[in-house]
């Protein structure tokens, strides 16, 4: 580990990377959690905004359970270095999702 404190990102402004520096590194470990939680819920929220093609929708619609819309894509979601896929789907302005199955590890 160098002694030397890292370069931040050019595309950070001055006000973010003055604000980072002037906090303990415990919170900065739970900024870094909650910007990588805050991340995944955008590239979600962007997924789920954009159509589906139609041939991926016939494709899933063998799998799909009932109570779960066509609109719905599949997520993958790591809880304690496990992968899981999930349903999601939007619901107004609400994101519901629903358990599908644990990812295979050749996947």
């Amino acid at each position: 580990m160098s002694y030397e404190p890292p370069t931040p990102p050019t595309s950070l402004s001055t006000e973010v990377v003055d604000a980072l520096n002037n906090l303990s590194p415990n919170s900065l470990r739970d900024v870094a959690r909650y910007a990588e939680e805050l991340a995944e819920h955008k590239e979600r929220e962007a997924r789920l905004e954009e159509e589906p093609p139609k041939s991926e929708l016939e494709e899933r619609s063998n799998d799909l359970p009932d109570d779960v819309p066509t609109k719905a894509t599949i997520t993958i979601k790591e809880i304690n270095d496990n992968r899981y896929y999930y349903w999601q789907w939007r619901e107004g302005d609400k994101i519901k999702s629903k358990y599908k199955g644990p990812v295979n590890s050749g996947e």
